[in-house]
């Protein structure tokens, strides 16, 4: 299969005129040549933090705060999860992998609630599509066996130590929530060793030193962390001491698109659209131990092309920060997962 446009190839997503050539699933070549296409080709989407169950209640909770929305037991996405049935949550779940799929992302790192039976959920509404959930259980030790690893709800909900032994015994991903509403469950997070934490919107010094000395990968949501009215996470802070990555959040409260994400983390925060679109894709990617993310010889073949001559991206003068700050998903014209 040959793939020709303006690639954005590498870690530097620097654009190229030329040709990526897939065989059986991997990119055997990215080669420079003359080309007679408009589109433009780039990794698809590592989307570093879902919560797909919450599909069946979009946009339930208008003006409610965070803890009343999300906080468990009884926050109301909880008490919502219990009173639908395993039909209407995996059918909601299969539409919203479907959507991620169709406009470009290829994997997710799922927080999945519900146990044991959580995680068979999700494993059932992906099943024969190209998306690749990266599914952490939760509440429960068996759920981290019969998952990807572990994703905890956050520092002052509960004592994760011996969860933690676990996943790291079983050499699986072990993330957490912290610093969302304010900075107090930051340094008990940041204790237990995780792979990554997710929020961070009020780091401290000291927890900016502690990301750093210690490599902790942080996933930002910042259109998530406006509509909760938690405030905004520090990107540019963050970045300049670890590795970042988006991620979309609640699917209650956000449509999970990539596109969106990207555009409003650029605007926001003092960071170029290149960092913006390496924590849309290789970054994520890193992050859930996947080899997609850039497009180089010999990774798998993960891609999305988008069609630079829509009346969207015409005339384009600088393609990254067009498909940064502009690209959305009726520009998509291929995608190959």
């Amino acid at each position: 299969m040959l793939i020709e446009g303006t690639i954005l190839a590498g870690p530097s997503f620097e654009p190229i005129e030329g040709r990526v050539v897939v065989e059986d699933g991997e990119i055997q070549a990215v080669e420079e040549a003359e080309v007679h296409s408009e589109n433009i080709v780039l990794p698809a989407f590592v989307n570093a933090h879902t919560h797909i169950g919450d599909s069946i209640a979009k946009e339930a909770g208008a003006g409610l705060s965070l803890d009343e929305l999300v906080a468990p037991p009884d926050g109301l996405k909880h008490r919502l999860l219990r009173a639908a049935s395993r039909e209407e949550t995996v059918g909601a779940m299969r539409r919203s992998l479907k959507l991620m799929g169709d406009t470009g992302t290829a994997a997710c790192v799922e927080f999945r609630e519900g146990g044991v039976e959580g995680v068979e959920y999700i494993r059932e509404a992906a099943a024969d599509l190209p998306i690749e959930p990266v599914v952490l259980g939760r509440e429960t030790e068996a759920a981290m066996r019969e998952s990807d690893g572990f994703g905890a709800s956050g520092a002052r909900d509960g004592d994760f130590d011996s969860l933690r032994t676990a996943t790291r015994e079983e050499g699986k991903l072990f993330g957490i929530h912290a610093g969302e509403r304010d900075p107090h469950d930051v340094n008990p997070a940041l204790d237990l060793d995780p792979d990554f934490l997710v929020h961070m919107v009020h780091p401290e010094p000291l927890h900016y030193e502690r990301l750093a000395d210690n490599e902790i990968p942080v996933v930002v949501c910042p259109r998530s962390n406006l509509v909760t009215g938690v405030g905004v996470p520090p990107v540019r802070e963050l970045a300049e001491r670890t590795t970042v990555a988006l991620g979309t959040d609640n699917v209650m409260l956000n449509s999970p698109s990539m596109f969106r994400e990207m555009e409003f983390t650029a605007k926001l925060a003092d960071v170029s659209a290149r960092e913006v679109l390496r924590m849309a894709t290789r970054n994520g990617a890193q992050i859930a131990g996947l080899d997609c993310g850039l497009i180089e010889a010999g990774r798998p073949a993960k891609l999305l092309v988008l069609d630079g001559d829509s009346d969207n991206l015409a005339g384009a003068q600088d393609v990254v920060r067009a498909v940064v700050r502009r690209a959305g998903a009726a520009d998509v014209a291929d995608v190959i997962l």
